[in-house]
């Protein structure tokens, strides 16, 4: 029921539904291991994808502006109430948009698909009151290690003091991140518990984002929002980056990080960065765990 009626409300909104590759030569779309399979006719490697965002990008390219994949990911990572291997994604692409026109989008699908569900935007999760009336909080990064972490304005960016908040907060191996991935260490162990309403994350780090547009007023944060309900991520969105020089230095920095043992690092894609040099128009795109929405609006306490 839940999907069918987001296919519906994407409808409605002109995005066509494709489908693309779950076999990739080179994965990509998202910080996550892959699973490793073998073609034989081939005799090369094949991943399982991780996310479909890399091919819709294309597509938006090709000329379909609204585009999206409602389909399996897979996640060669650790299991729990809260993660599984295999699992349902929805990803949606619209070009001439930006990342606040989809937070306007997915306040309106969430409320909506709540009231269709429900009858009601307030319904119970866990034992706790979960409002999905619009609009939600926003609360960026840095804001939240200020309020959360208990950094002062002025040691956002000081790395003793967000060492000595890693160390307080029980991080394992701080001192081998960037200042960006420890700062969204610090901010996600700080902040998670406390964003049990539906809750957007604005304001990323660049270093952490590599397929985001950089903000015009500061190219060291981009134009990226996740949305956080009952403490867990549920949506990951940002404005694209489509500046075909600046993707290849941000995927040439992923692989640095990769080689310095960072098995979650995004690895060089040079055909997506010749897709972009084609045109990318400015475009927004979005991927929601359609378990974890089930999870919430069905008050059950394991993905299982």
């Amino acid at each position: 029921e839940i999907v069918r009626y987001v296919r519906s409300f994407l409808e409605e909104r002109a995005f066509l539904e494709v489908e693309t590759p779950m076999l990739q030569p080179i994965y990509g779309g998202a910080s996550a291991r892959p699973f490793t399979s073998h073609h034989n006719a081939l005799d090369m490697k094949l991943y399982m994808r991780v996310a479909p965002e890399l091919n819709l990008k294309r597509l938006v390219v090709g000329g379909l502006h609204r585009v999206y994949e409602l389909n399996r990911c897979f996640r060669n990572e650790g299991i729990s109430t809260q993660h599984n291997p295999e699992l349902t994604m929805l990803e949606f692409y619209q070009a001439f948009a930006t990342y606040e026109d989809l937070m306007r989008l997915t306040e309106e699908m969430l409320s909506s698909l709540c009231q269709h569900l429900h009858g009601t935007d307030t319904i119970e999760f866990d034992g706790r009151e979960l409002s999905f009336k619009a609009p939600f909080r926003r609360l960026s990064v840095y804001d939240g290690l200020v309020e959360y972490a208990g950094l002062k304005r002025e040691e956002i960016f000081d790395r003793n003091a967000l060492l000595t908040a890693a160390h307080r907060l029980k991080i394992k191996n701080p001192e081998k991140l960037g200042l960006g991935y420890l700062q969204m260490e610090v901010f996600e162990t700080a902040s998670e518990p406390h964003m049990w309403q539906p809750t957007f994350v604005v304001d990323f780090p660049t270093e952490v984002s590599p397929l985001s547009r950089r903000k015009d007023n500061d190219p060291s944060l981009v134009d990226r929002f996740e949305l956080y309900v009952a403490g867990r991520e549920l949506a990951n969105a940002f404005s694209e980056l489509n500046d075909p020089v600046d993707q290849h230095d941000r995927f040439a920095a992923q692989v640095a990080q990769r080689e310095l043992g960072d098995d979650e690092a995004h690895p060089m894609d040079e055909d997506y960065v010749r897709a972009l040099e084609y045109g990318l128009p400015p475009t927004a795109g979005e991927g929601i765990g359609i378990d974890r929405l089930v999870m919430f609006l069905t008050d059950s306490p394991s993905i299982r």
